[in-house]
């Protein structure tokens, strides 16, 4: 027999915007009896749900039950910038590179199959243009460092005919109203979502056929025979295979332990606003979304529903192997969020920060997902490596496909790739990862 307990969960630290101006037509369920299924999915993010749909489409017939800790969209699956990005996004590199042209095409094949599925989730679900746009995104350029690393970025885009479009600082003030800009990459595939109504969309669309429990943490898996047997507080499923849609949670399952890093970046989303109030076009264009030229930098976002607008910046990046942060951590990050934000508005100081939030990621040292089949009916899809939109769906998409025993070329490429590689162990891995992000970070200067 095979058991694992689960001694600890993560912490979701500040009210993430995007799960608070999120819509919910549908009630939470807790699991609250002992029940059997054919499949158990625990997690109910991008990866969990993805790999729910995928099983839902294999196995028509079969009983799928998704666990999810939390209420959907409250854990990291609605903490994120919202960008569903094809081209290649290495947060760990320093640049937005991977290594070698036939690497960096490969990744952008699997990026896009990713983002073909959540497409087509979109428009089967009828989701709307606020909830998933296809808008492409913008590297922003705020330094002569900035432009440099971005002309990088193109002559690497155009080495593999990837198509893009160079902005100058005029057309970046034209879409922002912010002068802070001095030119940016523009890239037509990435999809711009809002994460929480993404996935309570993806949800509600699977809920004719998948059994979704939320509140409804794992506390122990064990495995007797070839059933796994998942216990939360007031109940129970014993399924013969399990899909772990965790991310670097995994560890807490007793896998990938010393080879995952625990990172939190910070966010905070501006209270709600109309165009005319505050002179002049201040923030240019109804929705905009733009990465930093150096990925340490800081992530904004424009949205606007109904006539209102609301801002969302990004920055910041933490090591914290204990899956928590304080609030006191993300209040004063928040008021570096603020010094960020008012440098590229400076007519918006009145505009309060209506939220503030941290939010997990995974990362390995080299760049791989945590995949595969680690015990006998168990399998993993976690470790997004900083691009869980995408990365995980991609990771659920090719799990379901393993356990189903699905043959694709895409599966063959996906799970022909070195597990992660070890880490220092601590807490020299929490010094020399924080000591190198904290470098990153002032090497970003202006663009963070």
């Amino acid at each position: 027999m095979t058991r694992h307990v689960i001694k600890r969960l993560p912490i979701d630290t500040g009210v993430s915007g995007w799960e608070a101006i999120s819509g919910r037509a549908f009630p939470a369920m807790a699991l609250e009896h002992d029940m059997t299924a054919d499949w158990l999915v625990i997690g109910g993010g991008f990866a969990g749900l993805s790999a729910a749909r995928r099983l839902s489409q294999a196995r028509p017939h079969d009983k799928i039950v998704v666990l999810e800790a939390r209420e959907l969209a409250k854990g990291p699956a609605g903490r994120n910038s919202g960008f569903m990005i094809d081209v290649p996004h290495n947060l760990s590199s320093g640049e937005y590179s991977v290594a070698g042209e036939e690497a960096t095409k490969s990744e952008i094949r699997q990026n896009r199959l990713a983002i073909s599925f959540a497409a087509d989730v979109a428009a089967e679900y009828g989701m709307s243009r606020e909830t998933f746009d296809p808008a492409g995104k913008v590297n922003a350029a705020a330094s002569e460092r900035g432009l440099g690393l971005n002309d990088n970025y193109r002559k690497s885009l155009e080495k593999i005919g990837e198509e893009h479009r160079i902005l100058d600082a005029q057309e970046m003030r034209e879409m922002t109203g912010s002068r802070y800009y001095r030119g940016g990459l523009y890239t037509p595939g990435a999809v711009m979502i809002q994460p929480a109504d993404y996935i309570r969309g993806l949800a509600r669309g699977l809920s004719a056929k998948v059994v979704i429990h939320e509140r409804s943490p794992v506390l122990e898996l064990s495995r007797e025979g070839r059933t796994w047997k998942a216990k939360t507080a007031r109940g129970s499923v014993s399924a013969p295979k399990v899909i772990l849609g965790v991310n670097g949670h995994i560890q807490s399952f007793g896998h990938f332990r010393g080879r995952l890093m625990h990172i939190f970046t910070y966010a905070s989303m501006t209270s709600a606003f109309s165009q005319n109030e505050f002179a002049g076009d201040v923030t240019g264009v109804d929705r905009w979304a733009l990465l930093p030229a150096d990925p340490m930098g800081a992530t904004v976002r424009k949205i606007t529903k109904d006539g209102l607008s609301r801002i969302v910046i990004r920055t910041r990046f933490t090591y914290d192997p204990s899956l928590r942060v304080s609030e006191k951590r993300v209040a004063g990050v928040a008021a570096e969020q603020r010094r960020s934000f008012d440098a590229r508005f400076p007519g918006l100081e009145r505009l309060p920060m209506e939220y503030s939030w941290a939010g997990a990621l995974c990362l390995s040292r080299n760049h791989v997902p945590a995949f595969g089949e680690v015990e006998e009916g168990l399998f993993s899809a976690c470790c997004e490596n900083g691009l869980g939109t995408v990365k995980s769906t991609l990771a659920g998409m090719m799990a379901a496909d393993l356990a189903t025993g699905a043959a694709s070329p895409e599966l063959d490429t996906y799970k022909n790739q070195p597990e992660p590689a070890r880490l220092p162990p601590e807490p020299i891995a929490w010094l020399g990862v924080n000591s190198v992000i904290r470098l990153q970070e002032l090497r970003a200067g202006r663009e963070g």
